[in-house]
């Protein structure tokens, strides 16, 4: 089992940088899924009992000079690693000005993730600085814990807003409630609502378009009779929502959610090369 990896872009290094940032802002502890072609970025906490879900999947050509790995064996050719994302952060926070940044998976008294960050240096030598961050190796049985997840039957899917504007609008409500409802509706409408014993605030979004879903047999499945108008709602915690919104470093060309009705919250975020997805589960 061999992993190593090398980005001498200073472009791709800082888009890179961002990436990791996110998760880093997402999740204390996730698994790093290496292929041939992609890298993912996984938190399976079970949302059925109330933990979030993130699926992240980076395509490795758009961001490395060079890639190569070799899993456990020809026929599963993939590596499972559990990864502390905010460890490799602070590792490429040393990378800012890096000639180039290598990564490659060492064994040092335990698994790690060895980052080597060639700086510049006066002389004609360069100054490395190396970052050993320990992994856990997840066995080949339990890889079928970490498969993506299928896009839930939602009731309703639309485009978000600005997510800068949803974050300081979210950022207020949490002030004054543990907890937010998202509706919205076929006609694009989209609603975040505070409710309590002494308070009710309600934001209102028009007009943000709903993503054409089209099922193999030509409909959009449960949301092709639904009355247009009709609001669909799930109440979730403000803070996970929070933390989604004002985690992100990678401003996405797409963002998108999906609500199941008063079960769960399923949002899409697309950035050219790469798509991260995000599931916050409703509140009882």
């Amino acid at each position: 089992m061999r992993f190593r990896a090398k980005i001498a872009d200073i472009g791709c290094l800082n888009h890179f940088t961002r990436m990791i940032n996110t998760i880093a802002k997402l999740t204390k502890t996730c698994t790093l899924r290496l292929t041939v072609d992609k890298l993912y970025f996984i938190l399976s906490d079970k949302v059925a009992n109330g933990g979030v879900g993130m699926w992240c999947e980076l395509s490795q050509g758009n961001f490395f000079d060079e890639f190569q790995m070799e899993g456990v064996a020809a026929e599963h050719n993939e590596i499972y690693l559990e990864l502390t994302p905010e460890n490799l952060s602070r590792a490429l926070k040393t990378a800012q000005n890096a000639k180039a940044v290598k990564i490659k998976l060492t064994n040092k008294n335990c698994p790690c993730l060895t980052v080597a960050v060639e700086l510049p240096s006066l002389s004609s030598s360069s100054r490395v600085v190396t970052h050993d961050i320990p992994v856990g190796v997840i066995p080949r049985k339990l890889w079928k814990d970490f498969r993506e997840p299928a896009v839930p039957d939602f009731d309703v899917s639309i485009y978000l807003p600005v997510l800068k504007t949803m974050k300081n609008i979210v950022e207020r409500m949490k002030n004054l409630s543990d907890s937010i409802v998202m509706e919205a509706n076929l006609n694009g409408d989209m609603n975040l609502k505070i409710e309590t014993e002494l308070v009710s605030v309600t934001t209102h979004f028009k007009e943000l378009g709903n993503p054409p879903w089209v099922s193999e047999n030509g409909s959009q499945g449960s949301t092709q009779e639904r009355d247009p108008e009709s609001m669909v709602e799930a109440r979730i915690d403000i803070k996970k929502l929070l933390q989604l919104l004002a985690g992100q470093q990678v401003n996405p060309t797409k963002a998108l959610c999906n609500i199941v009705s008063k079960r769960i919250v399923h949002f899409i975020l697309l950035h050219d090369d790469v798509s991260l997805q995000y599931f916050i589960p409703a509140l009882a």
